[in-house]
C-alpha cells in the first residue's frame, strides 16, 4: 500500500469531540483536509457548526456540528443513535475534550475537583462506551488526547496565581485517561479495534501569550526545542494514529510536546 492510500481519509467517518476548540479544531481540519467525513461537538453547538461550514467549503467534505454534554450520558446516547441512523458506523473517535476549572493546590474543592474528573476522565469513559458500538462495526479506532501533565509531575516553580495555576485535578484525569488508553488497546483488540493517545505539551491561547509573556517564556524555555507549540502542531500525531498509517499501533502515547517529558 503506498502511503497516499494510507493516509487517506475519503470515506472515513471520525467524530471529534471537543473539535472546534484550540487543538481539536486543528485535528478536525487535518482529518478534513484527507477527505473525511467530520463530526464535531461539545458544548458550544454554535461554534461546531461554524467550523464544520467552514471544512466543508475549503475542502469539499462532508462534516457536521452538534452539542453534547459530557456530563450527561443521555446526551452523549442520543448524539450515538444519530450518527448510527445517518452514518451507520464510525472509523474513528477522537476524544480531545475536556478542561480543569483553574485551582492551585491550596484553593481547590472538593465540587472542583469532582468535576474536573467527571469531564475530563470520565466524560472519555461515557463517550468511548456509547461509540463502541459504532466503531465496533468497522473496527475503527480511538484517539483519546491526554496531557505531558499525565505522564510527568508540572514544576510548581512555573506557575504564578490562580489565573496561571495548573490543576492537581487535570493532572490527575489525564494520567487516568493514559491509563485507560492501554486498557482499551487490550480489552478491545478482539474487535479491531485501536487505540492510542496524544499527549500535548505547552499550547497556550494566545490570549495568556499575550497577558502573561514572562510565563511563556518560562514554558518556552522549559523543554529542549525552547519554545511553546503551536496548535497546526498536533495535526500529524492525529493524522496518523485515525488514518491506516498507523495499522500496526495500538496501546501508545505520542507526546507531542517539544520533547519536554525526555527530562
Amino acid at each position: 500500500m503506498k502511503l497516499a492510500q494510507m493516509f487517506d481519509m475519503s470515506g472515513k467517518v471520525v467524530f471529534v469531540s471537543g473539535g472546534a476548540g484550540l487543538l481539536g479544531s486543528q485535528i478536525s481540519e487535518a482529518l478534513a483536509e484527507f477527505g473525511a467525513t467530520v463530526l464535531i461537538a461539545s458544548r458550544n453547538k454554535d461554534n461546531c457548526v461554524a467550523l464544520a461550514s467552514k471544512l466543508s467549503d475549503e475542502y469539499g467534505v462532508d462534516a457536521h456540528g452538534y452539542q453534547v454534554d459530557l456530563m450527561d450520558s443521555g446526551s452523549i446516547k442520543e448524539l450515538a443513535a444519530e450518527f448510527e441512523t445517518k452514518f451507520g458506523g464510525l472509523n474513528s473517535l477522537v476524544n480531545c475534550s475536556g478542561f480543569g476549572r483553574k485551582n492551585t493546590w491550596e484553593s481547590i474543592s472538593e465540587e472542583d475537583w469532582l468535576m474536573d474528573i467527571d469531564v475530563s476522565l470520565n466524560g472519555v469513559f461515557r463517550m468511548t462506551k456509547a461509540m463502541f458500538p459504532l466503531l465496533k462495526e468497522r473496527g475503527g479506532n480511538i484517539v483519546n488526547i491526554a496531557s505531558m501533565y499525565g505522564v510527568i509531575a508540572p514544576d510548581y516553580r512555573m506557575y504564578d496565581g490562580e489565573k496561571y495555576a495548573n490543576p492537581p485535578s487535570y493532572n490527575a484525569a489525564k494520567g487516568g485517561v493514559l491509563q485507560f488508553t492501554r486498557y482499551l488497546a487490550s480489552f478491545l483488540s478482539p474487535h479491531g479495534i485501536r487505540v492510542n493517545a496524544i499527549s500535548p505539551g505547552p499550547f497556550p491561547y494566545e490570549s495568556t501569550q499575550k497577558e502573561n509573556p514572562e510565563f511563556i517564556e518560562r514554558l518556552g524555555a522549559k523543554n529542549p526545542m525552547g519554545r511553546i507549540g503551536t496548535p497546526h502542531e498536533m495535526k500529524g500525531a492525529a493524522l496518523f494514529l485515525c488514518s491506516e498509517a498507523s495499522s500496526y499501533v495500538t496501546g501508545h502515547n505520542i507526546a507531542v510536546d517539544g520533547g519536554w517529558t525526555i527530562w
